[in-house]
C-alpha cells in the first residue's frame, strides 16, 4: 500500500498540470492571507493608526517604561504622542451623545491631566512627554502650518472680507458676554470687583501665557498680591471658559449639520467657498514631494519673520506670521503650486497631529486639581452665561452682516479659549480648523486688548 502511494506521489509530482494547481491553490491561499492582513490594517484603526500598529506601539512604549527609561527625542516622542493621544480622542468619538459635542477634544486633553494627578501615567511617560513639549516648541510649529496652510488655501476675495468683518461679531459678543456675565453673577450675590476680574476678563484675556500670566503680573503689582496666588485664581477660570467653548463648538457643528443653511464649512463668507472647506477648483490632485517641502519650508519663514516682529515691536509671533501670510496671499508671493503643498501640509498636520499634541498639553500644562478646585456653582453659572452670551451674539451678528452665522460663532468660541491650545480643541470639537486664522485674531490680538484695558481700568480706579 505504502509503494502504491509512494509512485503516486512521484507521478503526481512530475504531473505538469498538477504541479501548476498545487502552485495556484499555494499563491491563492497566500494572497487570500495576505488581502485579509491589509483588510485588518486598513478598515481597523485607533484615530488614524492601524489596529497591528497600535498594538506594536503599545508594547514598545510599555517595554520602554519597564527599563525605565523612556528616551524624549522625536522619534520615540512620535509613537509615544501617537498612541495616547489618538487612544484618548477615540475614546472621545465613542461616547454616547457626547462624542458628538467635542467629547474627543476633551478627552485628549483632560483625561492626561487626569491621569498626571492621580498617578495613573507612569511617571517616565510625563517626564519625558513634558521634556519634549518644553523644549521642542512642537505647538508653534502645528500652528503656523495650520495657519498657513489655511490662509494659502482660501479663495483671496473671501479672506479680505473675512478679516474685515470678523472683527464686528467679535466686539460686540465681548460687550455682550461682559454684560451678561456681570449681570448673572451679581444675581447670585458675588461683588462686582470679583465678577470682572477674575472670572470675566481672564475669560476673555486670550488662554495662559498671553492672558492668564500677563494678568497675574499686573494684579500683583496693583493690588500688591502674589503673582502665585493671582495666577491661582485665575488660571481656573481661563481652563473652564475654553472647556465651555470646546462643547459650544461641538453643539456648532451638530447644528450646522442639521441646518446647512447656516454655516459654510469653515468659510466665514457666503460669496466665494474656501479652498479647503469647499473643495476649490484652484488645486486639483495631489501635490508633488516639492511642493510638500516648500509649503512646509513656507510656514516656517512666515513663523520666523513672526518671531522677527515680536522682537521688533512687540506684537506675538503667530499674529506676525498671520499677518505676513494674508499679505503673501494677497500680493500672489507664491505660486498655486506652493500653496497646494502649503493645503496638503495643513492636512496632514490636522488629521494627524491634533490628538497628539492635545495629549501633550494635557500632561505638561494642564493642572488638573486647579480645574477641580474651580469647580463652583456660581463660577459654572457666571462663566457658561459669560460664554454663552459671547458666542450667540457672534451667531447673531454675524447672520446679520452677511456672513456665516456658525463659523462666526465657532470663531467667537475662541475669544474664550486656552490660547493657541485651546484654538486647536475648539476648532477640533467644531470641525472647522480651516478658521484658524480669524481663531488667532480672536485669540491674540482680542486677547491682547482685553488685559491691556483691563488692567489700566484697575489701575486707574483700584490701586
Amino acid at each position: 500500500m505504502s509503494t502504491t502511494d509512494d509512485s503516486y506521489i512521484v507521478v503526481k509530482e512530475k504531473d505538469p498540470v498538477a504541479k501548476e494547481l498545487a502552485a495556484a491553490r499555494h499563491t491563492a491561499a497566500k494572497t487570500a492571507l495576505r488581502d485579509k492582513w491589509w483588510r485588518v490594517l486598513d478598515n481597523y484603526k485607533v484615530g488614524i493608526i492601524p489596529l497591528p500598529f497600535f498594538v506594536l506601539a503599545g508594547v514598545l512604549i510599555l517595554l520602554d517604561c519597564l527599563s525605565g527609561k523612556l528616551p524624549s527625542d522625536i522619534v520615540v516622542m512620535v509613537a509615544t504622542l501617537a498612541f495616547f493621544g489618538f487612544a484618548c480622542g477615540e475614546f472621545g468619538k465613542r461616547l454616547p451623545l457626547l462624542g458628538k459635542l467635542g467629547a474627543a477634544a476633551i478627552c485628549a486633553t483632560f483625561i492626561p491631566s487626569a491621569m498626571v494627578h492621580y498617578g495613573l501615567l507612569p511617571d517616565v511617560v510625563v517626564e519625558s512627554t513634558t521634556k519634549f513639549y518644553k523644549s521642542t516648541n512642537i505647538l508653534y510649529l502645528y500652528i503656523c502650518c495650520i495657519i498657513v496652510g489655511s490662509i494659502m488655501s482660501m479663495n483671496r476675495q473671501a479672506l479680505i472680507q473675512g478679516f474685515l468683518r470678523i472683527f464686528v461679531p467679535m466686539l460686540c459678543g465681548e460687550i455682550v458676554g461682559m454684560l451678561v456675565g456681570m449681570a448673572v453673577g451679581m444675581a447670585m450675590g458675588l461683588p462686582p470687583f470679583q465678577i470682572f476680574f477674575f472670572l470675566i476678563l481672564p475669560i476673555m484675556a486670550g488662554g495662559v501665557g498671553e492672558g492668564a500670566i500677563p494678568l497675574s503680573m499686573g494684579y500683583a503689582a496693583i493690588l500688591h498680591m502674589e503673582q502665585g496666588v493671582a495666577l491661582g485664581k485665575i488660571l481656573p477660570i481661563v481652563m473652564l471658559g475654553g472647556l465651555t467653548a470646546i462643547v459650544l463648538a461641538g453643539i456648532l457643528n451638530q447644528i450646522g449639520k442639521r441646518y446647512p443653511h447656516l454655516t459654510g464649512e469653515g468659510s466665514l463668507m457666503p460669496a466665494k467657498k474656501g479652498a479647503i472647506a469647499n473643495g476649490n477648483d484652484e488645486f486639483e490632485g495631489t501635490p508633488g514631494v516639492n511642493a510638500l517641502a516648500c509649503g512646509a519650508l513656507l510656514a516656517i519663514l512666515l513663523y520666523m519673520v513672526g518671531m522677527l516682529g515680536q522682537r521688533l515691536i512687540g506684537l506675538p509671533a503667530p499674529v506676525g506670521m498671520l499677518f505676513a501670510a494674508v499679505a503673501v496671499k494677497l500680493v500672489h508671493g507664491v505660486s498655486p503650486t506652493i500653496q497646494h503643498g502649503s493645503m496638503a501640509v495643513y492636512k496632514f498636520f490636522r488629521t494627524a497631529v491634533t490628538y497628539p499634541i492635545l495629549f501633550a498639553v494635557g500632561v505638561a500644562i494642564t493642572p488638573w486639581q486647579e480645574l477641580m478646585d474651580a469647580f463652583t456653582i456660581q463660577n459654572l453659572v457666571v462663566i457658561v452665561s459669560t460664554v454663552c452670551a459671547l458666542v450667540g451674539t457672534g451667531f447673531i451678528v454675524g447672520k446679520k452682516i452677511g456672513m456665516h452665522p456658525i463659523d462666526v460663532a465657532i470663531v467667537s468660541c475662541c475669544q474664550s479659549g486656552q490660547g493657541g491650545t485651546g484654538d486647536v480643541a475648539i476648532l477640533t470639537s467644531g470641525n472647522r480648523m480651516t478658521l484658524m486664522p480669524f481663531a488667532q485674531i480672536a485669540t491674540r490680538i482680542g486677547g491682547a486688548i482685553n488685559v491691556s484695558i483691563g488692567l489700566l481700568v484697575l489701575a486707574k480706579f483700584f490701586s
